[in-house]
């Protein structure tokens, strides 16, 4: 089981496989590595490599140091460790706030980022109505307390619109994504959340100056597509797909279709200069 140490002693757990140019996965708030089982195939393609956030998946759960400052330094570690250069780096949801974060530090060692399902803000704010009112994260905090399991539950069927799925999809991701991926702790999930609350990365946008892949399900009740359109407006160089009639995680609802994406914009980055 590959694993490397984070600066702060926290043990990181990685997948990789395949050769060539490194396509970096990073899960959402209380996912895993294992959600990216339906993307497997590009490996014939590039050096595909998934992480485990910390309290995720098979990392390790310390007790605290749960900022987007401490998941941002154990990407940034990852890269440390694996030598990575020319990357393509890729969020999702939670993960694509990680990955702004590490941009100015990774910016160098970049081809260039895709954002999926993702937001620089996730609750509203003055000026910015591209998020969810913060009474959606206090609340989620409240079922997290009384009832985890439940309260994941509904979370994980709210990534997907109606009529998404079909009843041999949900069964295969039960099979193959949710439950080997294991819950975090619950105050991991708390922990986190708190990212969600807090974290504002609209700032920095202008400044990411490299090509960025925005996918965005067009159904999204979690993060609201129009947060990819106002990230889309302030990027130098976006691409933005929205995808009709999917939800949150378009990469496990319609995998050859988002992977043929994604395919398409790594073999795009050849081209420039």
């Amino acid at each position: 089981m590959p694993l490397f140490e984070s600066p702060s002693g926290v043990s990181i757990h990685y997948e990789e496989s395949g050769s060539g140019q490194p396509l970096v996965l990073v899960h959402g708030w209380s996912a895993s590595s294992s959600f990216w089982r339906f993307q497997e195939p590009l490996a014939e393609s590039c050096r595909l490599i998934s992480v485990d956030l910390r309290g995720h998946g098979r990392s390790s759960s310390p007790v605290s140091g749960y900022g987007l400052t401490d998941l941002t330094d154990d990407l940034i570690t990852l890269f440390d460790a694996l030598s990575l250069q020319d990357a393509v780096l890729l969020g999702w949801s939670l993960g694509s706030q990680v990955v702004l974060s590490a941009f100015p530090h990774l910016r160098e060692r970049l081809a260039g980022l895709v954002l999926v399902g993702g937001t620089p803000r996730f609750t509203l704010a003055e000026g910015y109505d591209h998020g969810l009112p913060p009474s959606e994260p206090r609340g989620m905090g409240t079922g997290i307390r009384r009832d985890f399991q439940k309260t994941m539950g509904g979370f994980f069927r709210r990534m997907f619109a109606p009529g998404e799925l079909s009843r041999e999809q949900e069964n295969r991701i039960a099979r193959e994504i949710v439950i080997p991926g294991r819950l975090p702790e619950p105050f991991v999930a708390l922990a986190t959340l708190d990212i969600l609350t807090t974290a504002d990365l609209r700032g920095m946008l202008p400044s990411v100056d490299r090509p960025v892949l925005l996918i965005h399900g067009a159904a999204d009740v979690i993060c609201p597509p129009s947060a990819s359109r106002y990230m889309a407006e302030h990027l130098p160089h976006p691409r933005l797909v929205e995808l009709a009639g999917t939800g949150h995680a378009p990469f496990l609802s319609r995998p050859e279709e988002f992977n043929l994406i994604l395919s398409g914009f790594m073999e795009g980055l050849h081209g420039r200069d």
